[in-house]
């Protein structure tokens, strides 16, 4: 593409501010930027200009609440469940897939968040709490899982870097695959595309709902199909209690002939800001709290019980012919808005902040494109403690403490006790690996010692 292609065609894509930068650049910036714009879908760019300029999104016309299946709900269904999901996992037909694109600096920490340390005693990095979760799963089972992690363009060295530096965490090698998502052009209230340096753009990763569309791209896809991989189990890095693989949650999605199934935690309350999963317009989706007219928000069934009360935990097991099929012909998920302050050059060469808008895509929006899709609801206190926040909720003194809540009753379930608090909770730290027990049933086949609680408890070797 010459010159005056490429600014023929920022100017009809009402560019101009961008153009003019170009033109005023020297011809090596010229070269870089031009290469930058090249990638540019510029279609997609007009279509999130439009986007952008829209104030509000029209709720669907028909809400109810979706029917969910309880975990626990029934002991009969479940161990039948239990019993269908272990025999998938054993004939290898699981694979892993984590969300980890996202930096520490939220928390306080250099370097991708999957290098957070997370745990109560040991304080393990989050990578570590998975890896230990899949060799369990791996030595139960006697396989090999497939363990997929989708990075960012900015986190992928650190990560892959982190991995090689502890040995994969003692997985085999060839069974973690590395995989980076896609960037998206940010661009300010009046659509114009800015600049991140000089000569490049200010682009920003497209959101958990790139992951499926990035695995084809990347050619995961095929190779998980070649291996005879029919499901994956979806998480994202930052919560530590995730059930990596879940047998019964495995068999539920299974016995639903489902091909997107997802774990929910009913609300703490009306105000709680999570998105629920909720039937719209006759396809199962999940509502963000900021869309959910306050009435629904609010509304309670006879028995007092809020009615939307299934909120998205971010923790998924979709088909993998689900994914070949939907991402064949590219992937059509609305995109999100994020307005922030961006940190960019300006097109004068300056350095400074401008409002912006940010696009991004959430998987659970491919729910709408699922046959039989099914949600279970979880207990909040075993499998949910996510590291997002540097102080309060949701953050790693929180999530710490409901660790050692749940491994403190893990231990409970073996006969020993607990010294705690006047308030319920452990006196001290306490913290199980994976390797050693990954619930209260493995635990118990351990028969463990009586503990002492004058220091932290660790149960794990080393």
């Amino acid at each position: 593409m010459t010159d005056h292609d490429l600014v023929a065609r920022l100017r009809r894509q009402r560019q101009g501010a961008i153009a003019d930068h170009y033109l005023a650049l020297d011809l090596e910036g010229q070269a870089a930027l031009g290469a930058d714009l090249a990638t540019v879908d510029l279609k997609l760019l007009e279509q999130l200009v439009e986007l952008s300029q829209i104030q509000a999104t029209p709720p669907p016309s028909v809400i109810r609440a979706p029917s969910v299946v309880v975990k626990g709900g029934a002991k009969a269904a479940d161990a039948y469940a239990q019993r269908l999901g272990e025999g998938m996992v054993s004939r290898g037909t699981v694979a892993a897939i984590m969300v980890a694109g996202g930096q520490g600096s939220r928390l306080g920490h250099n370097g991708p968040k999957g290098t957070f340390p997370a745990t109560p005693v040991k304080a393990k990095p989050l990578f570590m709490v998975f890896a230990e979760k899949l060799l369990a799963a791996n030595e139960r089972y006697g396989v090999k899982i497939p363990w997929c992690i989708m990075t960012s363009e900015e986190n992928h060295a650190d990560t892959v870097a982190f991995f090689e530096t502890h040995e994969y965490l003692g997985l085999p090698v060839d069974s973690v695959h590395f995989f980076t998502q896609g960037m998206l052009p940010a661009i300010k209230p009046n659509g114009d595309l800015v600049l991140k340096t000089p000569t490049a753009l200010f682009r920003s990763p497209d959101g958990h709902g790139g992951t499926l569309l990035a695995l084809r791209k990347c050619g995961l896809l095929a190779k998980l199909q070649a291996a005879g991989i029919e499901h994956l189990s979806y998480f994202q890095v930052d919560n530590p209690l995730v059930e990596v693989i879940d047998p019964v949650f495995l068999g539920h999605h299974a016995l639903a002939q489902s091909e997107f199934s997802s774990k929910s935690v009913s609300k703490a309350g009306p105000d709680e800001k999570v998105g629920v999963f909720a039937v719209a317009d006759g396809r199962l989706t999940v509502i963000e709290y900021s869309d959910l007219p306050e009435d629904l928000r609010n509304a309670r069934d006879p028995r007092g019980a809020l009615v939307y009360s299934a909120g998205s935990i971010a923790i998924h097991a979709i088909s993998l012919e689900f994914v070949a099929r939907i991402t064949e012909t590219g992937l059509d998920l609305p995109y999100h808005l994020a307005r922030k302050k961006l940190a960019v050059v300006r097109n004068d060469g300056t350095e400074g902040t401008v409002d912006g808008i940010k696009f991004e895509t959430f998987v659970f929006d491919a729910l709408v494109h699922a046959e039989h899709p099914m949600v279970m609801e979880v207990a909040r206190a075993e499998e949910f403690a996510p590291i997002k926040n540097a102080t309060g909720q949701d953050s790693a003194a929180s999530s710490k403490l409901l660790q050692s809540r749940l491994f403190a009753s893990w231990i409970e379930a073996t006969g020993q006790s607990v010294l705690r608090q006047p308030n319920g909770d452990p006196i001290v730290p306490i913290e199980i690996a994976a390797t050693f027990a990954d619930s209260a049933e493995t635990l118990r086949r351990r028969k463990i010692a009586r503990l002492n609680y004058s220091n932290p408890v660790y149960l794990g070797g080393k």
